[in-house]
């Protein structure tokens, strides 16, 4: 792997969803997550996370230095016990080494063979403990532009389940939710002080951040459903710092753009049904000294 980043970045990453579900909530029978006092759709930081895992497990077939470490099926002790037979440890101790060096080695075993631990941090206190790191990538949860309208279609399946139903039945009804669209907005950060290995950082590098950046380009196309519609990433515009701790706040970079709805589409008093209907502006003319603009998705 090449050197750990070296620069801060704060990055709004866009994207939107057309008739479809961006982000089923289980507590309200999978409906697309919905802030209740304003209807602007959400969908969670680890929805996000789970398909840029997702992409990257398919493009390297869970081979280090970019296996997944959270990933469907596993068991969480077994993925620590790797780390310690790696480091002829004794998992069944079921504690880190007294060494703390050798504990630290551990951790950082872990960090060096799974991506999404040195991108996103893990807690890997089971069991059988391998310690915890805290990532240098930090997601947010995305909010859509706009109040979002969520529609509930019955379905029906042609075939039942069993031979008992087909004694009463010969069809299976169902629901199903989708938005007609959404624009989509979230917030990451990406801290170098986290991925610095000096500082017991992650050791997340400059090859892991080209990486990061082609799967939020890339993530939406293998994760296609009916169910999810038409997903696909919108645009990704990141501040880079020359200051490791940063050149400015966020928030201040943020207020720089500024995503609306086009005047024809106001004017008409019609709701957005595609990225066309918005304009996504940026003011450069208030960027701090210091603090450059990059398009990771356009």
């Amino acid at each position: 792997m090449s050197t750990p980043v070296q620069n801060r970045y704060d990055f709004v990453y866009l994207f939107d969803v057309a008739d479809g579900n961006p982000n089923g909530d289980p507590d309200a029978g999978n409906l697309p997550r919905v802030d209740a006092e304003t209807g602007q759709g959400l969908v969670t930081d680890v929805c996000l996370k789970r398909k840029v895992r997702n992409y990257v497990s398919m493009l390297h077939n869970y081979a280090p230095p970019y296996d997944i470490y959270i990933r469907e099926r596993s068991v969480l002790n077994e993925q620590h016990a790797k780390g310690y037979k790696a480091l002829d440890l004794n998992p069944e101790a079921k504690k880190l080494p007294r060494d703390e060096a050798k504990a630290r080695e551990l951790t950082a075993w872990m960090c060096n063979n799974f991506f999404d631990i040195r991108a996103f941090g893990a807690v890997m206190t089971t069991e059988v403990n391998a310690g915890q790191v805290r990532g240098p990538i930090q997601l947010t949860m995305a909010r859509s532009i706009d109040p979002i309208v969520p529609g509930e279609f019955a379905i029906t399946r042609c075939a039942v389940t069993n031979t008992k139903d087909a004694a009463n039945k010969d069809r299976e009804m169902g629901r199903k939710f989708t938005i007609p669209y959404g624009l989509y907005k979230g917030f990451g950060y990406i801290s170098p002080m986290l991925a610095d290995p000096a500082r017991h950082g992650t050791n997340f590098s400059e090859d892991d951040l080209a990486l990061f950046k082609k799967s939020l380009n890339m993530m939406f196309e293998n994760d296609h459903s009916a169910a999810r519609g038409r997903m696909s990433p919108v645009r990704c515009i990141a501040f880079k710092h020359s200051d490791k701790l940063g050149n400015a706040r966020a928030d201040q970079l943020f207020s720089l753009i500024h995503v609306e709805l086009k005047s024809e589409a106001k004017s008409e008093g019609r709701p957005a049904r595609s990225k066309e209907d918005y304009v996504v502006t940026i003011d450069k003319t208030k960027l701090p000294d210091g603090v450059t603009v990059e398009e990771w998705v356009s």
